[in-house]
């Protein structure tokens, strides 16, 4: 048959013939005419160029059809891909930060497959406001008065500072001048929503009188930034919230603190580190809270501001407001998410980003020795394999100085010869598994932190394909 007669080194088959071909007929049905077209003349056509450099770039017509395909499918591969994250960063922003629970992915779903209510008032029949699927939750939950929500807390912060300090001053420590990821810094943000950047205080400490010398006439508000991404220690002053709150309050200015990182609940209850929570900073005095929804929160990327209701009401009729607010989708993820608060309790079970923080180094450490041969008969003997302790962190810049006890699989060269070449080697022979595998070269070895793994049976199954995307990673090293 013509699919599989071999093609002489100065003929190659039209591109009809690769189409009639088994696999030819097989991309045209996954991808269209037009596309198997396009891909099987770029495949006749790199032949061509490795023939006229020299090369014997021989072949048949169902191995050109399948080169085709394989061009196809690697062409339409989704660009987000999921990926297992052993990076030993829970919250890791590169990667997508909180992995979402079943009952908020089933919202999401929902809210994609179907039309929903998100600004309908069922009950009256007239227009209503996306804000009020999850208002009264975060009412519930941090006991604000009320509440607002948009795409992510820098949008929150954009949208306070441009409703209260557009065109007025804006006052803030300088030892909460933060700078997140990015390069995203809290003075270009005021810049950006109209406000003049008013710093009071020193680095390391800032009194109660700094504020009360900057307060004037034309103060549109005072903000408070959590230093989630850094701790300064040693000769430090910071005003206590309660007494900046008063201040505030007399001078009839709103004290907005920028909290960030989205705790609801007492993280110590779990045995972690204490983090302020918005309930909290609300109850010492915050007349508005800005935070995450994907961050400590564990949810979706949102924005929430929640605070006194006067304050609130004032930022959603903000214009501005419109081009941040939250799509549907991540709306009705975020209101499952919320409730899972009700039973802090089983918050641990049922929300992951909570899970991986708390569980346990015995459990993952006995992951992490059920892999080991596995990972060693994959690598090969260029490689040793062992089990060994890690530090993961938080991430997103929540708690920098906090770690959690955790095991994985350290992966070391035999050899000091081309060791650092033979471990990026590894790395990208790893990543280029069907589900990539992001782990982090320390210390003269590869380390797979296992403490955000749970579908092993996933990272098992692909483990026989690492040896050929090796032998490709060593070929491409090779001199020559």
């Amino acid at each position: 048959m013509n699919e599989t007669r071999p093609i002489g080194h100065t003929r190659l088959p039209s591109v009809d013939q690769v189409l009639r071909s088994v696999s030819g007929v097989a991309a045209v049905e996954r991808f269209g005419h037009e596309a198997t077209v396009g891909a099987a003349r770029d495949v006749l056509g790199a032949i061509r160029e490795a023939r006229r450099a020299g090369a014997a770039a021989a072949g048949n017509v169902e191995a050109i059809a399948q080169d085709t395909l394989r061009l196809l499918e690697e062409k339409n591969a989704p660009s987000l891909r999921r990926v297992f994250n052993l990076t030993g960063t829970v919250l890791h922003t590169n990667l997508g930060r909180a992995v979402l629970p079943d009952s908020a992915i089933a919202a999401a779903v929902e809210a994609m497959r179907s039309p929903v209510a998100l600004e309908f008032d069922i009950g009256g029949g007239e227009r209503g406001e996306r804000d009020d699927h999850v208002r009264g939750l975060i009412r519930e939950i941090t006991g604000a008065e009320d509440a607002c929500v948009v795409n992510n807390n820098a949008g929150a912060v954009l949208l306070v500072l441009n409703t209260f300090g557009g065109g007025k001053e804006a006052i803030v420590s300088r030892g909460e001048l933060i700078e997140i990821g990015g390069s995203f810094r809290l003075p270009d943000i005021m810049a950006r929503a109209g406000a003049r950047l008013v710093e009071v205080g020193t680095t390391n400490r800032t009194h109660l009188k700094d504020y009360e010398q900057a307060l004037g006439d034309n103060t549109g508000l005072v903000l408070r930034a959590h230093t989630s991404n850094y701790l300064i220690q040693g000769f430090t002053k910071a005003v206590p919230a309660a007494e900046l709150a008063a201040l505030a309050r007399a001078r009839s200015v709103p004290l907005v603190h920028d909290l960030g990182s989205g705790a609801l609940v007492d993280m110590t209850r779990y045995g972690l580190a204490a983090e302020p929570t918005v309930r909290a900073c609300l109850a010492e005095g915050a007349d508005l809270v800005t935070f995450s929804g994907d961050k400590l929160l564990g949810g979706p990327q949102a924005g929430i501001v929640a605070g006194r209701k006067d304050l609130v009401a004032r930022v959603a009729k903000n214009p501005m407001k419109r081009a941040l607010r939250i799509d549907k989708i991540r709306l009705a993820a975020l209101e499952a998410i919320l409730k899972l608060y009700r039973d802090p309790e089983r918050l641990p079970h049922a929300l992951p980003t909570l899970r991986f923080f708390v569980r346990p180094k015995d459990e993952i450490a006995a992951v992490a020795v059920g892999l080991r041969e596995a990972f060693a008969a994959a690598i090969g003997g260029e490689y040793t394999v062992s089990v060994a302790e890690c530090t993961s962190q938080i991430g997103s810049g929540a708690q920098p100085l906090e770690t959690l006890p955790s095991a994985g699989l350290a992966m070391t060269p035999i050899g000091r010869k081309g060791a650092g070449g033979r471990l990026e080697a590894l790395s990208r022979a790893f990543r280029k598994l069907p589900i990539p595998v992001v782990g982090r070269i320390k210390d003269g070895a590869l380390i797979f932190d296992l403490r955000c793994l749970e579908d092993e049976a996933a990272l098992r199954e692909q483990l026989p394909q690492l040896a050929a995307h090796l032998h490709t990673e060593r070929a491409a090293d090779a001199p020559g």
